[in-house]
């Protein structure tokens, strides 16, 4: 809105007024009001002003552009000039995949008055710059990338729903196109398991109470991941808290064989919490293969013998001679017992190679955490602490009722077992390989259980350098939504880790590098205010952009975001 010069004749002479105009919610429509009562031309000159309605005419246009000014100054303190950049190679892969032409299609099915594909993109671009609160998100980060976009905070949470609602057909379509794009591998796959807490009282249809890896007694989900031979993201699977994860990985993989027509012989790799009779029964079911991990301590007191035998085992060295792990193999017919949903109980006999290794290393740390706990347990029997005081170390002691009838808090006794120290003690650094492929040599077999750490790298990404747990979203589809966009951020880095900068860099150096790029507007140009490294001088030769220049132009930015990798 301005001021004007508004003139008005009466009883033969010209009244002079400077009148605002403005926006009222009443009428929904421009009103005016007086701002000064200048008097009549007239009286005005008589007060020397020879030509008044030129005066304040120009006084008029002194007063507009005095406010337009004042508009510019408080444009530029409201909102940051710090631009992120540190996405780019995000959007490039994002680009490659042609994945908005996909979205778009949505828009005749839909009645949004937004575009999707704008709130999937800047939410992962936000996610993996500067992970925070939607709210934070809406109004501080995507303010901040470079590209404008035009959506309300209601508009975001809309879309962030409508992609959580059918969060398994969009990550079954991104698996699609990057295997089209850089032909995924699933001779081998690798599966875990992890849950999400959230600070909340009661529980709901999604958010279930159940057993927590920060062992915590709040509501959580269960997230299944999937990555294939290359330690790249290919499937996800949601769950309540309360379920058992293991069936889940026969769920993902049973629904990625069959949505995306995989027929190749898959060897499923998983640690012990998802070695079950099941999940093996259904690997050979289906003609697949699998390698577990299988807890030492609830073996057969024979194959335990076995274990501790010095006999057979061989050492794996590093250059200077120390011993990084011994081991020692052997192929036998193992027996199953599996009961199905019929409660019909099943044995079966399956040939397995199976590789026992102690890592010296690990069974210092074990033994540490051992005595640990055994010297809390004592403390509390001495100090005659609840039951409930004992958390974790409670395994190392016996508790004895010191009254008839039900045991209670405060009718208990505790022992230390010793037979159970003993017993951890003795198989600390141990650990069990089971698996079908019985030519597989025991170096291939250890080294390919132990690539499973990347799937708990991809879940510290998730809760550390993405912070996922969605603490202010209420909603059980704006929440899947969320982890959604989770999944595809961890998805986009592996790719660009693993296919494009070929594993050269960790995943701590490239997310190090989406939140740290950034450049400051300063007039016609961008000052790079990113501290500079050897990772960003690399990433620049690689690419040819002029990543590590003080200053850029738009012309080089917009030559940054539209590369091509």
């Amino acid at each position: 809105m301005a001021y004007f010069l508004k003139k008005q004749k009466q009883s033969n002479n010209l009244y002079l007024a400077i009148y605002e105009s403005f926006y009222s919610r009443d009428i929904k429509g421009t009103k005016h009001r007086c701002v000064q009562s200048l008097g009549s031309v007239t009286s005005l000159q008589k007060k020397g002003i020879e030509d008044p309605v030129s005066y304040y005419t120009e006084e008029v246009r002194k007063m507009n552009e005095e406010r337009d000014n004042e508009k510019e100054v408080q444009k530029i303190s409201s909102l940051s000039p710090i631009r992120h950049l540190g996405y780019f190679p995000l959007k490039s892969i994002l680009d490659s995949l042609n994945i908005k032409t996909y979205i778009d299609l949505f828009k005749y099915s839909t009645d949004y008055d937004f575009d999707l594909y704008d709130v999937l993109s800047s939410l992962i671009y936000a996610r993996a710059v500067s992970p925070c609160s939607k709210r934070k998100t809406y109004n501080e980060v995507i303010p901040s990338l470079y590209q404008d976009y035009k959506f309300s905070y209601d508009q975001l949470l809309e879309g962030l729903a409508f992609y959580g609602n059918d969060y398994e057909k969009f990550v079954e379509m991104f698996t699609d196109l990057v295997n089209k794009k850089y032909s995924l591998r699933t001779d081998i796959t690798y599966f875990d398991c992890t849950n999400f807490y959230f600070e909340i009282d009661r529980e709901d249809d999604f958010r279930k109470k159940g057993p927590s890896k920060e062992n915590r007694k709040d509501p959580i989900i269960g997230l299944g991941l999937l990555l294939d031979t290359n330690q790249i993201p290919i499937g996800m699977k949601m769950y309540p808290g309360n379920e058992s994860e293991k069936p889940v990985i026969r769920d993902v993989i049973n629904s990625l064989k069959t949505k995306h027509n995989v027929k190749g012989r898959t060897i499923q790799v998983a640690d012990k919490g998802l070695n079950c009779a099941a999940n093996i029964f259904f690997a050979k079911e289906n003609g697949d293969g699998y390698l577990f991990s299988k807890s030492v301590k609830q073996l057969p007191e024979v194959e335990k013998t076995w274990v501790l035998l010095e006999k057979g085992y061989k050492n794996v060295t590093d250059k200077n001679g120390s011993i990084l792990y011994r081991y020692k193999e052997c192929v036998d017919e193992f027996e199953y017992t599996y009961i199905d949903e019929s409660d019909k109980r099943h044995k079966l006999a399956l040939t397995e190679k199976r590789v026992i290794t102690y890592n010296p290393s690990l069974a210092k740390k074990k033994r540490y955490e051992i005595n640990r706990m055994v010297e809390k347990a004592k403390d509390l029997c001495v100090s005659m602490a609840k039951k409930s005081e004992y958390g974790e170390c409670s395994k190392y002691v016996t508790f004895k009722s010191t009254s008839k009838g039900k045991t209670t808090e405060d009718k208990v006794k505790a022992e230390i077992n010793e037979s159970m120290i003993e017993e951890d003690l003795r198989l600390a650094g141990y650990n069990l390989l089971v698996t079908s492929e019985t030519n597989m040599k025991a170096s291939d077999i250890y080294n390919t259980y132990h690539n499973l750490w990347r799937i708990e790298e991809s879940f510290r990404i998730m809760k550390s350098d993405l912070d996922a747990r969605p603490v202010f979203l209420q909603k059980e589809e704006t929440i899947k939504g969320h982890f959604l966009i989770c999944y595809l951020t961890v998805l986009l880095e592996r790719i660009l880790q693993f296919t494009i900068l070929k594993n050269k860099y960790s995943s701590s150096e490239i997310f190090n590098f989406f939140k740290s790029f950034k450049v400051i507007q300063n007039k016609n140009e961008y000052i790079n205010i990113t501290t500079g490294n050897e990772f960003i001088k690399e990433l620049s030769s690689l690419t040819n952009l002029p990543l590590d220049n003080y200053s850029l132009t738009d012309k080089q930015i917009k030559k940054i975001l539209n590369h091509k990798f």
